[in-house]
C-alpha cells in the first residue's frame, strides 16, 4: 500500500514557521558549513552548487533543504544561492524533526525517493556499461540521474515504490 501523506497537515506546520527572504545570489546555506536549519522553499527558485558546478535548479514549493546536514550529523554538502527573491519557512531542524512525526515522514518519503532514483541510476548505468552501449547515451543517462537526485519531486507528498520510470522521458 502506497504511503499517502496529509499535504494539509505539513502546510499547517509550516504556517506557523517563520520566514526568511534571500535576494538574488545571496547564498541560503554554504558547504562547510553547519545551520541547524530546516528550510523549506516557500516561493522562488535557487540553485544548488557542488564545488562550484551547478548541479540543479529548483522552484518547486515545499523543497527541503538543510536535511542532510541535520539527519547526518555534518555540515552542509553543497552551496544554494538565491536566482531570485525566494522565501524559505525556516526551522531548527533537529526540534522540528525529533518534535513532529509529521515533517519528519515527509524529509523520510524525501530521501526515499533520492535513494530510489540513485538507485534505478546505477543499475541503468552499469547496464548500459555491461552492454558497451555508446557513452552519449550513458552520458545522457547519468545527466537524467543527476536530475532524478537532486530533489525530484520536492514537493510530491506520495511514494508508491516504483510509480514511474525514471528513465522514460516521458516520465516526470
Amino acid at each position: 500500500m502506497p504511503l499517502i501523506l496529509d499535504p494539509a497537515v505539513f502546510q499547517t506546520k509550516l504556517a506557523a514557521l517563520p520566514v526568511a527572504t534571500y535576494q538574488v545570489g545571496e547564498t541560503v546555506l554554504a558547504a562547510g558549513t553547519t545551520s541547524g536549519r530546516l528550510l523549506v522553499l516557500k516561493t522562488g527558485a535557487v540553485e544548488v552548487l557542488k564545488d562550484g558546478m551547478q548541479i540543479a535548479e529548483v522552484s518547486e514549493l515545499g523543497a527541503v533543504f538543510g536535511e542532510l546536514s541535520m539527519l547526518l550529523d555534518q555540515p552542509h554538502t553543497a552551496d544554494v544561492r538565491a536566482l531570485e527573491v525566494t522565501e524559505f519557512h525556516v526551522a531548527d531542524a533537529a526540534s522540528l524533526l525529533a518534535d513532529d512525526p509529521a515533517t519528519l515522514l515527509y524529509v523520510t518519503v524525501l530521501l526515499a525517493r533520492r535513494l530510489d532514483a540513485t538507485n534505478r541510476a546505477l543499475i541503468e548505468v552499469k547496464r548500459q556499461i555491461q552492454t558497451g552501449q555508446p557513452r552519449s547515451l550513458i552520458s545522457r543517462t547519468v545527466e537524467k540521474a543527476e536530475e532524478l537526485l537532486n530533489y525530484s519531486g520536492g514537493a510530491s507528498l506520495v511514494y508508491a515504490g516504483y510509480p514511474y520510470d525514471p528513465f522514460d522521458s516521458a516520465a516526470p
